[in-house]
């Protein structure tokens, strides 16, 4: 996964969302991201992917799907119904600077993740 330009390190769920993720990221998935409640970036993946929503306090660095079509990812906490995707592996003080100062563009493609894991 990479950030504004930079690359951060994801331990990626073996679900079906992320598979169809990653089949979405074959060629490159561009993300744009919108800040929301001071505690996360959410941005729609431009199409519906399985999604096996349950309720969950999440946690900074968690990545997770919403409503099926939206990517969300934590720099704090909140609790809803979502579909657990990933954890990124930074602490909440770098994540907080990467995601609070504004909105951001996520890059995802399969050789990153897949060099990441």
């Amino acid at each position: 996964m990479n950030i504004n330009g930079t690359v951060v390190p994801v331990t990626w769920e073996d679900n079906n969302s992320v598979k169809e993720l990653s089949n979405l990221a074959k060629t490159g998935l561009e993300i744009s991201m919108s800040m929301y409640g001071g505690f996360e970036q959410v941005g729609s993946i431009g199409s519906s992917i399985a999604r096996d929503d349950k309720q969950t306090t999440t946690e900074p660095g968690d990545i997770v799907l919403y409503c099926g079509n939206q990517l969300v990812v934590f720099y704090g906490s909140n609790s809803w119904a979502y579909t657990k995707l990933g954890k990124i592996e930074l602490s909440e003080d770098e994540l907080t600077n990467i995601l609070s100062n504004g909105d951001v563009t996520i890059t995802l493609s399969v050789e990153k993740e897949e060099s990441e894991k």
